[in-house]
This record gives structure tokens, C-alpha cells and sequence, in this order.
């Protein structure tokens, strides 16, 4: 097992990607993970924003998404709780949350750790249980607790990635950048970690009795969305 461990480590190494946490102990604590949020601008796209003031996503990074979904529910046996976290509104992510079937979706919260702990409280989870796909100074509230932390790269980052390194909050930086694919990059590393990337790309291929009834199962879930209200997280129909 730590050999094909070790041989995908290198493999993203050899990209560019940086292992802050050595990807055993990564491969560890997927064990333990439950859910996985991820933040939207400059981790679905990078962070540029439209004439509407929403941003983009691309269809391999919501693949990746899929699919590192599906691995979670062929080791555990249960869907993975998921969630987007965002200080902005941007209509795409309402879109996405909701044809993805997404757990929930959290929008103009400026300090997002009060988003995962609701988060957490709703679904009766640890926020050491919850992955998190981050990119910048916003996400670090919630950097700090989480069990595995992704930083989307930046190149022109190199304080910003140096005050990560250096304080802990984060595991994995990605070799792409967000826009570039890096969603899609740092689910492919967990999904290779979890060890069943080959079944997952199989099972997808021949859509499968197992993936049919994850599908099944993903597709009766609703996207709650989620806001401020006077101080408060509430569920808002404003989506």
C-alpha cells in the first residue's frame, strides 16, 4: 500500500504540486473525512468576474467533484456531505450547487467559519472531518480547524503560500492554479490516495449498478442556500 501511496506523491510532485503533509498521513485522514466544502472564486475559476459579477466554472472540475464524490461513497458506503463557502453571491454557484445536489450553499459570509460551523451543527459533523478547497486569506478561519486543507495554487502568491507553509494551514498547494484545472488536480490526488481511482473511472465509464445507485442516491438530495440575516446564518429563498 505505501509504495503506490509514495508513487502518487511523485507523480504530483513531478508536476509542480507541494506535499506540506506527506500523502500517507493524507491517506490517513481521508479516512475520517465526512464532508467536503469548498470555497468558489479562485478555487472553481480564478476569481475574475463577469459582466453579471459572477464567476465561472469548467466541466472537468466538476467531473473531478463527481468523481472524488463517488470514491468517498465506494469506501465509506454513505455520500459525503458538500458545500460551498463563499464571501461573494455569484449565480453560478447557485446553478452549480443545485445541479450538482450539493448539501448546501453559503453566500455573502464574510467571516466563513460561522458558515462551517453551521455547517457541521446541521449535518452533526466535526470540522476535523471536513476536506476544504481554499485559495486565499478569506478561507483561513476555516483552514485552521479542518482535517485536510487544498490551497489552490497562485504564482504570484509567494508570501501569501509562504504564510501557509509557515503557520500550518494547509496540507496540499495544487501544481495548477485556480481556472487552470487545479480543482480537478487536487480530486484526482485524494481519489488516488483513497486507492480506487481506477475502479471509480471504471465504474463511471460503464455507469455500473454501484455508481447508478450512487447517482440515484446523490439525486434526491436539495440544495439548501444559505446567508446573513442580522447577524445570523439563515436559509434564504434569494437564489
Amino acid at each position: 500500500m505505501s509504495e503506490n501511496i509514495n508513487t502518487i506523491e511523485l507523480l504530483f510532485m513531478e508536476a509542480g504540486a507541494e506535499f506540506i503533509e506527506s500523502s500517507m498521513v493524507l491517506h490517513n485522514k481521508l479516512k475520517n473525512i465526512k464532508a467536503f466544502v469548498f470555497d468558489w472564486d479562485g478555487v472553481f475559476n480564478n476569481g475574475e468576474k463577469n459582466e453579471n459579477r459572477s464567476s465561472n466554472f469548467n466541466e472537468a472540475d466538476s467531473m473531478g467533484t463527481n468523481l472524488l464524490r463517488y470514491a468517498h461513497y465506494k469506501s465509506h458506503g454513505e455520500l459525503p456531505i458538500t458545500a460551498i463557502i463563499s464571501g461573494e453571491k455569484n449565480a453560478l454557484s447557485f446553478y452549480f450547487a443545485s445541479r450538482e445536489r450539493l448539501h448546501s450553499c453559503y453566500f455573502k459570509i464574510g467571516n466563513k467559519i460561522e458558515a462551517l460551523n453551521h455547517l457541521c451543527k446541521e449535518h452533526d459533523i466535526k470540522p476535523e472531518e471536513v476536506c476544504y478547497f481554499f485559495d486565499d486569506v478569506l478561507d483561513l478561519s476555516i483552514a485552521k480547524v479542518c482535517g485536510i486543507r487544498i490551497l489552490m495554487n497562485r504564482n504570484a502568491g509567494l508570501l501569501f503560500k509562504q504564510y501557509v507553509r509557515e503557520n500550518n494551514l494547509a496540507d496540499y498547494i495544487t501544481a495548477h492554479e485556480g481556472g487552470n484545472f487545479a480543482l480537478r488536480e487536487a480530486c484526482e490526488m485524494l481519489m488516488g490516495l483513497s486507492e480506487n481511482f481506477e475502479e471509480v473511472i471504471k465504474d463511471r465509464t460503464n455507469y455500473g449498478a454501484v455508481y447508478t445507485a450512487y447517482i440515484e442516491k446523490r439525486n434526491e438530495a436539495s440544495t439548501s442556500f444559505y446567508t446573513l440575516s442580522e447577524g445570523k446564518i439563515l436559509e434564504s429563498p434569494d437564489n
